[in-house]
């Protein structure tokens, strides 16, 4: 497990504050979120988000101000230099991610190609 800092990856304060939330009403504080990358969706690539108390030997966490991002290599070679971000509007409420590295977006925003 690598640990690597907030340029890799950066962390919203909004995002912070809901997964700081989370955590709480869950009470466990283990819990770290955990993004990877999937083939498929509109764009090619589909971002993943689950929480996740364990971690393996080679992924990398992204701590900043109290909370952890686990990411497999893999996922951050896609993922390097973006932001993660909490959304809550008319259509509902989700973790995104803004991605300097997509050359291209669907319109929800939950898949990406480069």
């Amino acid at each position: 497990m690598k640990k690597f800092s907030k340029q890799h990856l950066k962390i919203t304060e909004k995002a912070i504050k809901k997964l700081k939330s989370i955590i709480k009403i869950k009470n466990n504080y283990n819990l770290k979120l955990r993004i990877y990358i999937n083939g498929g969706g509109c764009s090619g690539f589909q971002y993943e988000f689950i929480f996740d108390e364990c971690t393996n030997p080679d992924d990398i966490i992204i701590t900043q101000s109290g909370v952890s991002l686990i990411i497999d290599p893999i996922s951050l070679q896609y993922l390097y230099g973006g932001t993660v971000d909490y959304l809550e509007n008319l259509e509902g409420s989700k973790f995104i991610i803004f991605n300097p590295n997509a050359k291209n977006t669907c319109s929800c925003g939950v898949s990406f190609g480069i």
